[in-house]
């Protein structure tokens, strides 16, 4: 009979590591979102710009819209500035294609916090 600290301490001299296994979380479709839960597709959409730079220190700005639930890719667009006017010309072209999503998820950019696109919120 051996207590568990004597094999950790023969498992540690011998040099042998055993591998930490986390649990693993469920994730993707139907996962609890903020307030609510996206249980369809095209139910909700989320909104966010990544920056980057060109090979010539020059700022390059990315648009993605993706589907909360399906996970799947709307639209990504690419330009040195993207304004308000850009952002609803992209949404207006997703919903005339797939139809309003109930929910847009979005951070407090310049870009979404625009006059412009709470009016068109609003209509």
């Amino acid at each position: 009979m051996v207590n568990l600290k004597a094999v950790h301490r023969l498992w540690i001299v011998a040099g042998l590591r055993v591998p930490y296994s986390k649990k693993k979380r469920r994730s993707g479709q139907g996962k609890p979102m903020g307030g609510h839960c996206p249980l369809f597709p095209n139910v909700t959409w989320a909104m966010d710009f990544q920056f980057d730079a060109t090979t010539n220190a020059r700022s390059l700005k990315l648009l993605n819209i993706i589907d909360e639930y399906s996970r799947e890719l709307l639209t990504t667009t690419s330009s040195r500035s993207i304004t308000s006017n850009r952002v609803i010309e992209l949404v207006d072209t997703l919903v005339a294609e797939r139809g309003a999503p109930r929910y847009i998820r979005c951070d407090n950019g310049p870009e979404f916090i625009a006059k412009a696109i709470r009016n068109w919120a609003e209509e």
